[in-house]
């Protein structure tokens, strides 16, 4: 495959645009906590230690306009928003159960102790 023009950005490969829309520090963590469930806002950052509530909001509204995610907001005061994973959000659900598989393992390989 060529190279490719989308959004404005040049892409050189689709392994490239794909870590584009699902890769990074906090993405993958967020669809991981919405593949079972839906989440509220608070839910989220309380889940997801280390984030700030600028990138996750930014993480969100990327992950919502590339499809990943659907926002839900309800009129309520104070005001309530869910997040839903979609069918292309549990798709790439399976791309990251190998990253996550394999960074597993190497850990494991470099004497890493996850607990």
């Amino acid at each position: 495959m060529g190279d490719f023009r989308y959004n404005g950005k040049m892409y050189y490969n689709p392994v490239e645009f794909a870590m584009d829309r699902i890769g990074g520090t906090w993405k993958m963590p967020i669809l991981w906590r919405l593949k079972d469930r839906v989440m509220r806002y608070s839910e989220l950052q309380k889940d997801i230690p280390h984030i700030s509530q600028k990138m996750l909001t930014t993480q969100l509204r990327e992950l919502e306009d590339d499809g990943f995610v659907v926002r839900k907001v309800y009129a309520v005061v104070p005001p309530k928003t869910e997040y839903t994973i979609t069918e292309r959000g549990l798709r790439a659900i399976e791309v990251v159960k190998v990253i996550r598989n394999y960074g597993l393992e190497l850990m494991d390989e470099m004497g890493i102790n996850d607990k």
